[in-house]
């Protein structure tokens, strides 16, 4: 199968960013095998104050932002992650949602962004507090797809190995992870944290993120989106800049990976358990 990763630089307009992606996905070359799709964490709007999410957040299958992607997957004929978007929840706030669109357009399955980013952070914003506008999801997310087992996580849940240990106990072959991760955490931290969740549970990490500055430099952030393998080995990545970074994947290294060196059989620890709604608020 192959595996595109897109590397946004996005912006508060949603339809300049909408048209964007479709840009890109005019440039992939499609055939007959499968191909995963990755965008990145706010692909459709990013930059100012989490608020922002307000104005454009609808509920689940009523989004016209879940429909307009999801009609991209189906016209390029793609498995699509895509990004994230606001979805509302019960409390007033908002779920930071990735959905899995199938290449007829149809929806696999969804995830809800478990861990806020409520940071401090050496750069020009300095706080960040997603709880102010987001609520946590409760349930991991691996879905079932013709090409093997997806698990879905954003950004920040890098951090939380617990997460990735539980959807590779799941089954995950592939985990993906749209990000926005800062410029000042992303140097210090992202390629390390990627590649060791990738071999801590022997599965491929798939991770787009955004770039650079956006809006006239309010926000910066990292880039580099890369595909790491179960070994840790780093298949392709994308420093700096916008567009697609691909590679070729074969999901059986999982299974002959894990044949030789069976760590999860050989982990002394219990399987991580998800704390309940209110402790994660």
């Amino acid at each position: 199968m192959k595996v595109s990763l897109l590397q946004c630089q996005s912006s508060r307009d949603v339809s300049s960013n909408l048209a964007f992606i479709k840009s890109q996905l005019e440039l992939l070359t499609v055939d007959s095998r499968s191909h995963l799709v990755v965008l990145p964490e706010c692909a459709l709007l990013f930059g100012g104050h989490e608020r922002h999410q307000l104005a454009i957040a609808a509920e689940h299958d009523a989004s016209e932002l879940q429909q307009a992607l999801a009609a991209l997957a189906k016209e390029f004929s793609v498995t699509m992650v895509a990004g994230t978007i606001p979805i509302t929840a019960d409390d007033g706030r908002l779920y930071s949602r990735s959905y899995l669109f199938g290449p007829q357009g149809d929806t696999l399955g969804h995830y809800d962004k478990m861990h806020l980013f409520d940071v401090d952070v050496a750069d020009g914003t300095r706080q960040y507090r997603e709880s102010d506008t987001f609520c946590p999801g409760d349930r991991i997310s691996v879905i079932d797809t013709p090409f093997g087992k997806v698990g879905i996580a954003i950004c920040y849940d890098l951090r939380f190995a617990e997460l990735f240990r539980a959807m590779a106990l799941a089954g995950a072959d592939i985990i993906a992870l749209p990000a926005a991760f800062t410029k000042v955490t992303g140097a210090a931290h992202w390629q390390v944290l990627l590649q060791a969740r990738a071999i801590e549970n022997q599965c491929f990490i798939a991770a787009a993120a955004q770039w650079g500055q956006h809006n006239e430099g309010s926000r910066e952030t990292w880039g580099q989106s890369m595909l790491v393998d179960p070994w840790g080995t780093i298949l392709a990545e994308k420093a700096q800049g916008t567009g697609w970074v691909s590679a070729d994947v074969d999901l059986s290294a999982n299974i002959e990976l894990k044949q030789k060196m069976p760590v999860q059989g050989h982990n002394r620890f219990v399987a991580p358990q998800l704390l309940d709604s209110d402790a994660n608020a």
